[in-house]
């Protein structure tokens, strides 16, 4: 596959073994994120392919209620595998405490923005336990490498505080702008594990959560305030 060189993580010398699996998923995420840019960029993505993705979407909830992904057997992950599982959590994370705290600002309480949340909600939270369950059936650890870290697409700490500042008359097109960054990253990472992973049970999850970033993409543009990227 042409693309961005797989990037190499640096040795040091004296560190433990976690330490290393640390740096070589750094280094795969780089090359994951670098990858599927490359990918995207050539395939020309932009307004006709969300056009297509909208056309072809599936409502999130019946995407939520397919069938889990949590394999019943072993499964052997590679390193695109590992590096998918390990930014996708904490992406979800963020979003849920962004969900979360939505609620309590009265700027949440549209009846189609709450809907909206709560079917955000459901889904990442639905995603977090099939991507522990294979994480668990692949028998490696979770680690959050990322906190701290601005990867692009995360909802962080430092933005919740942003948002947590912000007038309530704001705060719909900024959290949308937060939502719908998070929604996006999350296709060009899916698309880069069906393109480099190893794990068909991954693989297959990778391809359901991109079919829900859809829907969830395009529900985000019917929302007032929500401004669109075309």
């Amino acid at each position: 596959m042409s693309g961005a060189a797989p990037v190499a993580p640096p040795v040091i010398a004296g560190r433990s073994g976690v330490d290393g699996r640390v740096w070589r998923i750094v280094g795969v995420v780089a090359t994951l994120v670098a990858t599927t840019l490359a990918v995207g960029l050539s395939q020309g993505w932009g307004r006709s392919d969300r056009a297509a993705d909208r056309s072809a979407a599936v409502p999130s909830a019946a995407v939520a209620a397919s069938p889990a992904a949590v394999p019943t057997a072993p499964v052997v992950l590679n390193g695109t595998d590992d590096a998918f599982i390990q930014l996708l959590i904490p992406m979800n994370e963020g979003v849920l405490a962004l969900i979360d705290h939505l609620d309590t600002r009265p700027a949440g309480a549209d009846p189609s923005l709450r809907a909206l949340l709560g079917d955000l909600r459901q889904a990442h939270q639905a995603e977090l336990r099939d991507l522990r369950g294979i994480l668990a059936a692949g028998s490696v650890p979770e680690l959050n490498i990322h906190e701290g870290h601005q990867m692009p697409g995360m909802v962080t700490a430092a933005s919740l505080d942003e948002l947590r500042a912000t007038p309530d008359t704001e705060v719909p097109s900024r959290a949308a702008a937060l939502l719908r960054a998070h929604l996006a990253q999350t296709v060009v990472l899916c698309r880069g594990e069906q393109t480099a992973g190893g794990s068909p049970e991954l693989k297959a999850l990778a391809d359901r959560i991109q079919q829900a970033r859809a829907t969830e993409l395009s529900a985000l543009d019917g929302q007032p305030g929500a401004p669109r990227v075309d």
